[in-house]
């Protein structure tokens, strides 16, 4: 094992660094199982040696800045969210391990995964390729594929939230998000050929795999909008929210429970059972992430007093948060996700809509109409915040 040496820095830092690379670590577990690929597993255990490292320096950074009774409880919230981080990307290295190990997964669950959310890939950038020598912006990246770059890596080095300024080289690793229509334009862009998909393990004759499938999909999503809600409770000091993040803890529970059963049930019906093993460990990873999330939320919920310095995180990271109303005779008003085309126009997803009577609307669907007094939240690059809050303002209709 690598001998880790301390190096003074600031913990804010150190956290905003944490907070993105296990959401990133998050979306390539889950996509080196949609496309069973080692690459991206490998990516995933190169992110595990850097969060080592910064949990490291973390909990080094609490210890020496922590000289007074108040200042160690401040402390002690801050290092709760950094410990929650980390359990995050453990996890995600562990599913990174089962696909390095050739863990199998029924064909329905690929099928139904693209369906269920962006995907995120990875690509080398070739020499002499478009993308070589040059910037983001220069080559129109995102709207030429629709994929956003999320991450770079060069050598041992990694650019988190590359800008239209950031350059790429032959060799760097390119790290994006986005439909799976874009994935062929953006390897065309980097000069490399898409990996062909592997032909999945059929489950056999198992009357309710759809059933289990479309469970699984649900506890990811569930998982993943667990830890976007948790980040937006302290960025907001929202205890309503926090309660939501704890609701959806319970929820993802009582979601295990049944899957579980329906796995226990299945080995009854299937000869080779192999296949059910790699979504025993899906399952469980789900139920890791929403628990990290409702241990961020319980720093709110306990009255841990939260400095200043958590919102200059949140909003400093990767992927800022930001929640908004919206107002009478707004742009959006009346309008569905899909005919406003918040992604295309402000590049923030809605993940989460509360309406006027309070009722919370989990990864609302293309089709959900958005209404005037409806609170939305939304995450993304920072650029799109203002976009998308000129939207919602009646002040520019």
């Amino acid at each position: 094992m690598m001998e880790v040496e301390y190096q003074p820095t600031s913990l804010k830092d150190v956290l905003i660094e944490m907070k993105d690379i296990s959401e990133l670590m998050v979306d390539l577990a889950y996509s080196a199982v949609l496309f069973e690929s080692h690459e991206i597993a490998g990516e995933v255990e190169k992110l595990e040696e850097v969060m080592n490292r910064h949990a490291y320096q973390a909990r080094i950074s609490a210890i020496l800045g922590a000289r007074r009774v108040e200042e160690a409880e401040s402390m002690s919230g801050l290092l709760q969210i950094a410990e929650a981080a980390e359990r995050i990307a453990n996890s995600a290295t562990d599913i990174a391990k089962l696909i390095l190990r050739g863990a199998k997964f029924p064909q329905k669950l690929r099928n139904a995964l693209p369906e269920a959310e962006e995907v995120t890939v990875r690509a080398e950038v070739h020499p002499d390729s478009l993308l070589d020598g040059t910037t983001l912006g220069e080559v129109k990246l995102q709207s030429r594929s629709g994929m956003r770059v999320i991450a770079i890596r060069r050598g041992s080095g990694w650019i988190y939230d590359p800008d239209k300024y950031s350059k790429t080289l032959a060799g760097d690793i390119v790290l994006a998000k986005g439909l799976g229509a874009g994935i062929t334009p953006l390897f065309t862009m980097t000069g490399a050929k898409p990996q062909p998909r592997k032909e999945w393990v059929q489950a056999g004759c198992v009357d309710d795999l759809d059933r289990a499938v479309a469970l699984m999909i649900e506890m990811k999503n569930l998982s993943e909008l667990a830890v976007g809600l948790a980040y937006t409770s302290l960025l907001f000091t929202n205890e309503d929210i926090a309660e939501e993040v704890v609701v959806l803890d319970e929820r993802m529970e009582d979601m295990r429970y049944q899957f579980d059963l329906w796995l226990l049930e299945a080995t009854r019906r299937i000869e080779n059972v192999e296949y059910l093993r790699g979504l025993i460990h899906l399952s469980s990873f789900a139920g890791t992430i929403t628990s990290a999330a409702s241990a961020i939320a319980d720093v709110l919920l306990r009255d841990i007093e939260i400095p200043p310095v958590f919102r200059m995180i949140v909003r400093e990271s990767d992927e800022i948060i930001t929640r908004l109303e919206v107002e009478e005779r707004s742009a959006i008003a009346g309008r569905s996700l899909r005919e406003a085309s918040l992604a295309t126009v402000t590049g923030m997803v809605v993940f989460a809509i509360r309406s006027r009577d309070g009722r919370w609307k989990y990864r609302p669907g293309r089709d959900e109409r958005l209404q005037a007094g409806d609170l939305i939240i939304a995450k993304g690059r920072r650029d799109g915040e203002e976009r998308l809050a000129a939207l919602c303002s009646s002040e520019n209709t």
